[in-house]
C-alpha cells in the first residue's frame, strides 16, 4: 500500500497548470520524483525548477499530447516503468459546444484524452503495482459526471465531455472493486468549478499565455473570470482521501452521506429490474 509520506515516482498529466500543477507541487514537497506531462515545454520547465527547490527527489518532463497515438506511447512506456508508485491522470480537455455544432475532431480529441489515456495509462501502471506490493492511481474526474439531466445555462453544453467524466467514475469505481483486498489503491476525484484555466479554452489547442504589452508572459498561469474553488483545495482533499482509502472524492461535499446513497441508489435499480445482475448473455437474450 502507498503511504504519500513513504515516495517514489509519481506520474502526473496535464502538470502545467490548475490542478495538475498543483498535485505536482504537492508531492515535491513530500520528496517525490515527478513525470511531469503536458503540452507546453516552457510550463514544464518552469514547474521542474520549482518542484526541485520544494524538494522533488527528481523530475523529468515529458512533452506530449495525449490526443496523439504516438506521444501516448512515449507517456505509457514511461508508466509502466517498475519505479511508478502513483499516477495521477489529470489531463483533459472539454470540447464544450452544442453537439450537433462542435467540430467532430474535437470531441474525438475529448474522448481520446479523457477515455483512452486515462485507461492506457491506468493499464500500464497497475500490473506493476501489484506485483511490487504497492502503489496508485488518482483519476480526475468532475462533478459534471453527475449533471446528465441538466440543462446547459448556466451549465456548459457538455454531451461529451460528461460522458467522458461518468466513464472516469465508473471505471475507477468498478477497478476499486476489482482491487480491493489488494495493495493497490484507486480513487476518482470530481471537483465543481475549480480556479484555473480549464474554461479558458475548448482543448484543441493549449491555452495561450497572457500578453504584457505585445509579449506573451512565458509560463505565467491564468484563471478564468468564474472563480471556483482553489486547486490546491481540491489537492488537499484528494490526498486526504487517498491516505484514508476514499474511493470517491468530491471537495468541498458537505453530506458525507452522499455517495453511499448514490451506491444504495444504484442497488436498488438493479434489484428492481430482476434482483440479479446475469452473469452472461447469449444472442437474443
Amino acid at each position: 500500500m502507498t503511504s504519500l509520506d513513504a515516495p517514489g515516482t509519481a506520474i502526473v498529466t496535464g502538470a502545467s497548470s490548475g490542478i495538475g500543477w498543483e498535485y505536482a507541487a504537492r508531492l515535491a514537497g513530500r520528496g517525490w520524483g515527478l513525470v511531469l506531462v503536458a503540452r507546453r515545454a516552457e510550463r514544464l520547465d518552469i514547474l521542474a525548477k520549482e518542484a526541485l527547490k520544494e524538494g522533488a527527489a527528481g523530475v523529468e518532463t515529458l512533452v506530449a499530447d495525449l490526443g496523439s497515438p504516438e506521444d501516448l506511447s512515449r507517456v505509457v512506456e514511461r508508466a509502466s516503468g517498475d519505479d511508478v508508485d502513483l499516477v495521477i491522470n489529470n489531463a483533459g480537455i472539454n470540447g464544450y459546444g452544442t453537439f450537433a455544432e462542435v467540430n467532430p475532431d474535437l470531441l474525438t480529441r475529448v474522448v481520446s484524452v479523457n477515455v483512452v489515456a486515462l485507461t492506457a495509462l491506468t493499464r500500464a501502471a497497475v500490473p506493476g503495482m501489484l506485483a511490487r506490493g504497492r502503489g496508485a492511481v488518482v483519476n480526475v474526474a468532475s462533478l459534471l459526471a453527475f449533471a446528465g439531466d441538466l440543462r446547459p445555462d448556466p451549465l456548459p453544453r457538455r454531451a461529451v465531455y460528461a460522458g467522458t467524466k461518468g466513464y472516469a467514475v465508473t471505471f475507477t469505481r468498478t477497478l476499486a472493486a476489482e482491487l480491493a483486498g489488494t495493495p493497490v489503491r484507486v480513487q476518482v476525484v470530481c471537483p465543481g468549478l475549480t480556479a484555473a484555466e480549464f474554461h479558458l479554452g475548448a482543448g484543441d489547442t493549449p491555452v495561450s499565455s497572457p500578453l504584457t504589452g505585445d509579449t506573451p508572459v512565458s509560463g505565467e498561469r491564468r484563471v478564468h473570470d468564474e472563480g471556483g474553488m482553489p486547486a490546491a483545495d481540491v489537492v488537499t482533499a484528494s490526498l486526504a482521501g487517498l491516505e484514508a482509502g476514499e474511493v470517491v472524492c468530491v471537495p468541498g461535499l458537505t453530506d458525507a452521506e452522499a455517495v453511499a446513497r448514490l451506491a444504495e441508489a444504484e442497488l436498488n435499480l438493479r434489484s428492481g429490474s430482476g434482483g440479479r445482475m446475469a452473469p452472461r448473455y447469449s444472442h437474443g437474450e
